[in-house]
Parts: C-alpha cells; structure tokens; sequence
C-alpha cells in the first residue's frame, strides 16, 4: 500500500479516494465486530509490517493486507513476510544471491489468518492464482451517497500452529494502538489549522529537545 496522508492514500496515480480512518473503521465496526479485541493500522508487531494488524477476542493475529492496484498485489509474493529466515542449520553457510533459496512460508510468523484488501474493481477472479493459496479477500466499493461497503470474497484459512498471544503481547500492542490514537488526533488537528489558516501549534512529538526533556520520571 502506497504512503497515507492524515487517512488519505497515495497511489501511483496519486492520492486516492479511500481513506485509511474509514477502512479501519468498517473492519472494526462490522467487518471482525463479533470476535475483534484491537485493531492496530501501519504496524510491523508479527515481525512484518501489516497495514492492518487485528486481535481477536480470542487472542488470535489476523493480518489485512490493503492493495490499491493489480500490480501492489502481485509485489506481496515476494515479500520477506512469506519466507523463513536463513537458518544456518537447516539451510547452511548463506552466501551472496542465496535469497532465491529461501524456504517459504504458508503464513505470515505469528499470524492466525490472512487477507488481502482491496477495490471491488481491482479484483478479477484469475487472481487467485498470483496470491497465498491461504489468504482471504476482501472487497470494499462506495455504496450510496459514497458509503463504504467490505465484503468477504474468499475466507481465509486458518494456520492451527499459530499459538495464542499471551497478556504481555496485548498489552503491548495495546500500548501502541494508544499511540496510534494520539499520533492520528494530531495529525487532524495539524491538518484542520492549514485548512482554516491558524498559526500552527505546538507539535508534540517534536516539542522536546532532548531525552531528558521528552520523557519524565512519573
């Protein structure tokens, strides 16, 4: 997925109509409602940056993985998230251009299940053969008066080796949904002062100088 902007997306052919606020927003609200615990946008938690990271209730990783073009989703298979890493005693001494050699994996590390996310009119059924024979698709359009609409095309499977989190790991990923949190209401309010021509206020993750300055013993 391309750079997002205050929830706007850039694409190749520039910033988008679909916004990343909204997207998680529908995941969490309907989407994964009955059996969601967090959701995390733009994290790298399982080992592997996911656009969307989510916990179910059960404390099961679910990765969505949001694609705006053919050619973004065809990139994936060659992503270090889909291969094991280089094992000196399983795999041997590496050596320069032995990357082809990597064994691959049928889950992403970690993660329960997988999916792809993307434009309804992006999907075309022969693509089934250019992802994971595992991972799900979603599809999202714009409905009347420009609602979004996900829908489940193909189910995902489930890995049965991927182990529940345990209370330490949610905790930390809830830890960095509150950051989350905060980052997006600043980046609002940054983007609400150009649009109404404010002088800009403090910023506050670049307001300190120094470590000693950033963080305080409380």
């Amino acid at each position: 997925m391309g750079r997002k902007t205050c929830g706007g997306i850039e694409t190749e052919g520039g910033v988008s109509d679909w916004n990343l606020y909204e997207i998680g927003g529908w995941l969490c609200r309907y989407t994964f409602a009955r059996k969601l615990l967090l959701l995390v946008p733009n994290c790298s938690w399982p080992g592997a940056e996911t656009d969307f990271l989510l916990v179910t209730t059960d404390r099961r990783v679910v990765d969505v993985e949001l694609k705006m073009s053919v050619a973004d989703l065809k990139r994936d298979a060659v992503k270090d998230k889909w291969f094991h890493s280089w094992d000196y005693k399983i795999d041997g001494p590496y050596r320069r251009g032995m990357n082809k050699d990597r064994r691959p994996r049928a889950w992403p590390r970690r993660v329960w299940k997988h999916y792809y996310l993307m434009p309804k009119d992006t999907w075309k059924p022969e693509l089934e053969q250019s992802i994971q024979p595992v991972s799900g698709v979603l599809l999202m359009e714009h409905c009347r008066n420009n609602h979004l609409l996900i829908t489940c095309c193909r189910r995902a499977r489930p890995c049965r080796d991927a182990e529940r989190i345990d209370a330490d790991d949610c905790l930390d990923i809830a830890r960095l949904a509150g950051l989350r949190m905060w980052n997006t209401y600043d980046e609002l309010r940054r983007l609400s002062e150009r649009r109404s021509g404010q002088a800009p206020s403090l910023d506050l993750q670049q307001s300190a100088t120094d470590e000693k300055g950033r963080y305080a013993d409380v």
